[in-house]
């Protein structure tokens, strides 16, 4: 978890460094983001198979440090003179590779050190963490960047990846080299070139099928495609609408997106009693609409505004409160929502489909990313951010009302479909 307080910098630091280092607009917001989540659309289930085939310790080590060197490449390039939104386009393209296959490696190498009863514990630890980092790095990021400018607050990142790759290379613990082919793909690995083609395409295959015939995982994957769908939609349009809308600093922003990290604080420390109590499929459907609220508390916040706030103004302080309002309550639902996520998928799914499974859904996850990241900047730019935020909050609230009819509602860590053998 080294890197997640420089990774919560980084996101405010990127869509700054667009929207005033480079005078672009919400579009282009959304074309960063788009760049950051290409290569999952591209690569991401070929990756699934690569984890599956190898250690996933040694993946991780070496993603991190080719985060921190394209991350570190920003203020180089800003140094020099030579920064445009061709070049962060292009680094935003290579980081999303390398954490693609990090965090690939990263989800699928849990489960080997932690015993599958205790994921859901685990991953709250992790989840708190997570919004320690998120409470506090947003705050920093306001005053580094208003400081030392949105490039060099990026650098922060990339040392952090830099100590996340010393620290994980210390990690004892002995990873079975690769799971053997099945013994009807034998004969496939021995054909050479096609041989092999044949054989990764039989992995592909056999993760989708896992994933999107399983009778829970089935809903909840396409829940949380829309949800991500959503999220890049808000991901294009919240930081305009809060310096542009709102008029908040750099500052009074990365101050109110702090609310979010108290609020994953407060949800992944009760996630795993709300998970026992109510089920693991209940507490995913209530927190995602639960988000889809709160970035409509976020959309009103401009009409609280007094004439129209002003820039470097605290919103008329209303708006601020509000604003800070939906980031906390988004925070919270996001905390109680993960660990429940993560432990009941990598509860049902055998150690040797972990990458496979993990990587199709954060596939077609960050495909709906590249997809709708652009299409919500466009949308914010021409009908208003508000909106925008509005049709990505009545998206998510209607994907969650028809999940209620899935069997997704029933789902829990210790259900029969936990066990249960897909086709």
């Amino acid at each position: 978890m080294t890197s997640a307080f420089g990774s919560y910098i980084t996101a405010l630091a990127i869509p700054v460094l667009v929207v005033e280092t480079l005078h672009g607009s919400a579009a282009d917001v959304g074309l960063v983001n788009a760049a950051r989540w290409l290569p999952y659309l591209l690569f991401g289930l070929l990756v699934g198979v690569l984890v599956d085939r190898v250690r996933r310790r040694p993946l991780m080590v070496a993603t991190d440090l080719a985060c921190a060197l394209v991350l570190a490449a920003i203020p180089m390039l800003a140094l020099t003179g030579h920064l445009h939104l061709g070049w962060v386009l292009a680094a935003m393209a290579v980081f999303g590779t390398a954490t693609l296959i990090g965090d690939a490696a990263s989800q699928s190498f849990l489960p080997r050190l932690v015993p599958r009863p205790l994921l859901g514990a685990a991953h709250a630890r992790i989840d708190q963490a997570d919004a320690v980092a998120q409470g506090s790095g947003p705050a920093v990021a306001g005053v580094v960047i208003s400081l030392l400018g949105a490039p060099l607050a990026v650098l922060i990142d990339a040392l952090s990846y830099l100590a996340s790759a010393v620290l994980v290379a210390t990690i004892r613990l002995t990873e079975p080299v690769a799971v053997r082919p099945e013994p009807g793909r034998d004969d496939a690995a021995r054909g050479g070139l096609r041989g092999a083609l044949q054989g990764v395409g039989a992995d592909v295959v056999e993760g989708l099928r896992w994933v999107y015939r399983h009778p829970t995982l089935r809903p909840f994957a396409i829940s949380t495609h829309l949800w991500f769908a959503g999220s890049a939609v808000t991901g294009s349009v919240l930081v305009p609408l809060a310096l542009r809308d709102l008029g908040l600093s750099k500052a009074t922003l990365g101050l109110a997106l702090t609310a979010a990290g108290l609020g994953a604080l407060a949800g992944a420390t009760v996630a795993v009693r709300l998970g026992r109590r109510w089920g693991a499929g209940r507490v995913i459907i209530a927190t995602q609409a639960g988000t889809g609220l709160a970035w409509a508390v976020m959309a009103i916040a401009p009409s609280v505004v007094p004439d129209g706030g002003g820039h470097g103004s605290w919103g008329g302080g209303v708006a601020w409160v509000v604003f800070a309002a939906g980031q906390l309550f988004l925070g919270l639902c996001m905390g109680a929502s993960n660990a429940n996520e993560m432990s009941y998928r990598q509860t049902v799914t055998p150690d040797r489909l972990q990458g496979r499974m993990n990587v199709t859904m954060r596939s077609f996850n960050r495909a709906a990313v590249v997809v709708a990241a652009p299409l919500g900047g466009l949308l914010g730019d021409a009908a208003g951010y508000q909106v925008a935020l509005l049709v990505a909050a009545g998206v998510v609230i209607a994907t969650a009302a028809v999940m209620t009819t899935s069997r997704l509602r029933s789902a829990r860590l210790d259900d029969e479909y936990a066990v249960a053998d897909v086709p």
